[in-house]
């Protein structure tokens, strides 16, 4: 049988878990579900079912995150793909069936987003199983979840009946509450869980028959791709010009193989605050915490944040908090939170896009206090990491270590502080911060001038690729 390379798509930057999950930094890379990220679960469910390393498509904005979580389990991708920008999951998988063939004769593709939930995993590695041997035959196979009730927010598939991969008699877009009640009593639908198996020669044969522009401009992108040690980073311009479409709608719903096989999993795609409460621990009264929480006289209700959430006599409500803004809703009305992004955006907030504290490849910012002309950040840098070298042309900063050791570069002198000791660097001079360490360095910085955005560097030299 053909080796199955796991196909991992994380380019999305959904905000249907606002305020938690934002354009920057999406659920895909929260702990929303125990303590590995969604990224994480989603690589430890098909490890050891995969016959070779993962293929992983994200967003170049979302690279170095992707690449940080995928080292901490231990997860070495034989390509790690960067999108310029979103052409949905057709063009997306044709790159990696593409960059597949590169390495493999040929090879079973198992594509799998990265933001779902599958709480048994031996019934998924036995669908897994049934579908690999009819993509063996040339089938292109979808995993159709097995309804639990009459959801509107998923597509359906109609399947032909019998046991075990069926035909496929039609894909369905998301029906009204009693079309969905109607597909639940038939026992022929499946929800559309977004899941594929299929052979990586058989998909992009189907594509060129079926879309060759997006095959085009796939093979395009990859051909002229720039590669390093860590990524693959399509050509903007040829991918750019690739259709926008959907694997289904690219070619699931038109293909005469597609299969389908039936998925009892325990699987969510956790695309709102109520999904997440269907599929997290709940107490003895239905509420399902996360943080410190304490709830009197609630039933059926979830919390989540970092600081202390009191409740009372709350049913059936969701309260999430972060360090910049407090999300409550009722949990049937949970879906309208994009009514709040919208607003957010609309009024110019930083808020819809990212959070207070900032990832970074070299570690991390957390801007803990602002005010007219000045803003106060705690800095934590991993042990032996280096920021750009870079100048400001409109503030100065005021460097206070905390713990750790720094290694300072002042314009022509370099200098190390230890925990106490600090330093200045005027406006206009060419600095860089360095941990030589090997234990995390943590500092107060403090940024005082005119203009304080991000977009106020000057690189010079840059490890990670941005100058």
């Amino acid at each position: 049988m053909l080796p199955i390379v796991p196909v991992i798509l994380s380019g999305g930057s959904g905000t249907r878990l606002w305020p938690v999950s934002r354009e920057a930094y999406p659920k895909q890379f929260l702990p929303l579900v125990g303590k590995d990220t969604m990224l994480q679960a989603t690589w430890k469910r098909v490890a050891r079912i995969a016959g070779a390393a993962p293929i992983v498509v994200a967003n170049q904005e979302h690279r170095f995150m992707a690449a940080e979580q995928l080292r901490e389990c231990d997860a070495t991708p034989q390509a790690l793909i960067l999108e310029p920008i979103g052409r949905n999951t057709a063009p997306a998988i044709a790159i990696a069936a593409l960059q597949a063939l590169t390495v493999h004769d040929d090879a079973l593709l198992l594509v799998l987003p990265s933001d779902h939930v599958v709480r048994d995993e031996a019934a998924f590695h036995e669908a897994v199983k049934q579908a690999a041997v009819a993509a063996e035959t040339g089938k292109l196979v979808t995993f159709g979840i097995v309804p639990t009730s009459p959801e509107t927010g998923y597509g359906y598939i109609k399947a032909q009946k019998g046991d075990g991969v069926r035909p496929v008699e039609r894909f369905v877009e998301k029906p009204n509450l009693e079309t969905a009640e109607q597909y639940v009593r038939s026992g022929e639908y499946f929800w559309n869980s977004g899941m594929f198996l299929f052979k990586a020669s058989r998909y992009l044969k189907e594509l060129e028959t079926l879309q060759p522009a997006i095959l085009a401009a796939s093979r395009a992108a990859l051909d002229k791709a720039a590669r390093d040690s860590d990524f693959i980073r399509l050509d903007a311009e040829a991918f750019a010009a690739s259709p926008n479409d959907s694997i289904d709608y690219a070619v699931m719903e038109k293909t005469a193989d597609a299969a389908v096989v039936p998925l009892d999993a325990g699987w969510n795609d956790v695309g709102s605050w109520s999904a997440l409460w269907e599929v997290s621990d709940k107490d003895v009264s239905g509420n399902a915490c996360h943080g410190d929480v304490i709830a009197v006289d609630c039933r059926n209700s979830y919390a989540y944040g970092n600081r202390l959430i009191a409740m009372v006599g709350l049913d059936d409500v969701v309260v999430v908090e972060t360090d910049d803004a407090v999300f409550v809703g009722h949990k049937d009305r949970v879906q309208d939170v994009k009514e709040i992004v919208a607003q957010i955006k609309r009024d110019g907030r930083s808020e819809a896009s990212a959070h207070r504290k900032v990832y970074r490849p070299w570690g991390a910012y957390d801007s803990i206090d602002n005010g007219a002309r000045f803003q106060v950040k705690r800095i934590t840098v991993k042990p032996g990491a280096t920021l750009s070298l870079q100048m400001h042309h409109h503030r100065a900063e005021h460097w206070i270590v905390v713990s750790g050791t720094a290694e300072v570069t002042r314009g022509e002198e370099v200098i190390l502080l230890t925990e106490n000791q600090s330093t200045y660097i005027p406006l206009g001079v060419t600095h860089r911060l360095k941990n030589p360490g090997k234990l995390p360095l943590e500092l107060i910085e403090v940024q005082s001038g005119s203009y304080l955005g991000e977009d106020d560097i000057v690189r010079f030299e840059d490890t990670y690729g941005r100058a």
